[in-house]
């Protein structure tokens, strides 16, 4: 959102969840002429076919896992994934993401569990994303705007859960396994917005969190990417306060 030139304070809006779906995906939207992208080049090449992700489990149904050829995970590397990313409580190290029509932003970030995460951009880019762990706050420096969802409403919640369950999520629809990575796909029905899906990807021999992509309803996607990661070394907390009252000054 755009000040207007009559006013000189930053502008403040609560944005739906559909604003912030596009952060880790929340800073790219689907520009005009853009085409839905293949899952990465990681995840896909070309003329390899993707496992067909299993329907939504019910709330409470664990999902079904198996060791088959059509590339789901065994249970054993299911709960190996789970007890690793569980003992992450903190996570640093540099970002690339990949916007829909192909254009590339780097960056830095700094995750603290439960609920805590900044993603600071590479200039020239003026956006920083901070998550306090009960909202989520996109800045744009140049413009001088800010929006603010809840923290609830946007797939961080996932990703920033002190404890998660791969086995039992209901938002899991399948996890899958090749020679690179443990896959984990999550759906998730926006009401008036319609299906995002979530592709988590973790390294299959290390279980260290290494990538993801969202795919919006129109089935754009954009790709998140981790390097450099350091775990455990706590942040420093300011890193993680967002200026509410500056911003309503």
């Amino acid at each position: 959102m755009i000040p207007s030139s009559s006013s000189l304070r930053p502008s403040f809006r609560i944005s739906g969840a559909a604003g912030l779906l596009t952060a880790l995906g929340l800073l790219a939207s689907a520009p005009a002429g853009a085409q839905a992208l293949q899952p990465p080049g990681d995840l896909m090449r070309p003329g390899q076919s993707q496992a067909a992700p299993m329907p939504p489990a019910k709330p409470g149904q664990p999902v079904v896992l198996a060791a088959q050829n059509d590339g789901r995970a065994p249970r054993a590397t299911v709960d190996r994934v789970t007890a690793y990313y569980n003992s992450v409580q903190a996570l640093s190290g540099s970002f690339t993401q990949i916007d829909p029509d192909g254009s590339k932003r780097t960056g830095d970030f700094y995750m603290q569990k439960p609920g805590r995460v900044r993603f600071e951009y590479d200039a020239p880019s003026p956006v920083e994303l901070i998550a306090n762990g009960q909202s989520v706050a996109v800045r744009d420096r140049k413009l001088n705007t800010q929006d603010v969802t809840p923290l609830s409403q946007t797939p961080l919640r996932f990703l920033l859960a002190e404890q998660i369950d791969l086995a039992t999520d209901p938002h899991v629809t399948g996890i899958f396994q090749d020679d690179r990575f443990v896959t984990v796909v999550m759906q998730e029905q926006v009401p008036m917005m319609g299906t995002y899906r979530l592709l988590i990807m973790f390294d299959a021999k290390t279980s260290a969190l290494k990538q993801w992509v969202v795919t919006d309803p129109q089935g754009y996607d954009t790709q998140v990417s981790l390097s450099n990661l350091q775990v455990n070394k706590r942040p420093d907390p300011k890193l993680f306060v967002i200026n509410f009252e500056r911003m309503l000054q």
